[in-house]
């Protein structure tokens, strides 16, 4: 699975990393980080936290 994230868009809310701490954190700038390797079985947690993002800055292809 491929995640991007559109960095100007990114508020660094944190909600992604709410509902998938395991891929993403908010560095200490408030910067939003994605594992290397998303966890394998986490396209589900991935997609929900994409679809959680309020200024919708992740995207996500295949799983």
């Amino acid at each position: 699975m491929k995640i991007t994230v559109d960095h100007g868009l990114c508020d660094g809310l944190g909600q992604c990393a709410l509902v998938a701490p395991e891929v993403f954190a908010l560095d200490d700038e408030e910067r939003l980080v994605v594992a290397p390797e998303a966890a394998r079985g986490a396209a589900g947690k991935v997609a929900a936290a994409a679809r959680a993002c309020p200024v919708r800055a992740i995207s996500v292809e295949g799983s």
